[in-house]
């Protein structure tokens, strides 16, 4: 079986706006999907991305503009700035990394679940509480969160490592083998290649 090493950040609007489009890529292919959170501004520091309050007013302009098209495009709420923006991605994103060690739940469903509290709902997915939420709308138990921190912590950072290793630079990002596909808006692309046709 195929598989889709998927970087991304729980705190990213572009990710937030792929939605289920992924999943629904790797069922129609029989894929399957690595989830990889990482550290999104950190990974900037690494491979020379600017944090966006520190980018040209005009790259400001120009990404509130993607992101509002996409939104649209996508039919989905997307507040920006969102209120709790940016938060400390990485307590939702050790609850991302336990789950998809865990049967019975549906990892896709929880970073998309994540992404809504954060961009739709206005809520901060760095409290326990709303992560908590998540992991049980996902289908998996609320105490998840509580569970294997330290080795979440560890997979957390070597997802950093591995994506500068790999080529990663922005989020969302999709690898397969050598090749890679940075952004929501690259799925199609993405789903030619492992159709064999790019």
């Amino acid at each position: 079986m195929t598989q889709i090493d998927y970087y991304f950040s729980t705190i990213s609007p572009f990710t937030y706006l792929a939605q289920d489009g992924l999943e629904q890529l790797a069922a129609r292919q029989g894929a399957r999907i690595a989830y990889k959170p990482l550290d999104i501004f950190a990974l900037f520091g690494r491979t020379g991305g600017v944090p966006v309050k520190e980018r040209h007013e005009n790259r400001q302009v120009y990404r509130l503009q993607e992101l509002r098209r996409g939104a649209k495009k996508a039919g989905v709420t997307l507040n920006m700035p969102a209120a709790f923006w940016p938060t400390n991605a990485a307590p939702s994103s050790y609850a991302v990394i336990a789950a998809a060690k865990e049967d019975g739940g549906d990892t896709g469903a929880l970073v998309r679940g994540l992404l809504n509290a954060c961009f739709a709902e206005e809520k901060n997915i760095a409290e326990d509480e709303v992560i908590r939420e998540c992991l049980s709308a996902a289908g998996f138990r609320p105490d998840l969160a509580d569970k294997g921190m330290l080795s979440a912590a560890e997979t957390y950072a070597a997802n950093l490592e591995d994506a500068v290793t790999a080529g990663v630079f922005g989020a969302p990002f999709y690898i397969v083998g050598d090749e890679r596909f940075w952004g929501h808006d690259r799925l199609a692309d993405l789903e030619l290649h492992l159709q064999g046709k790019i």
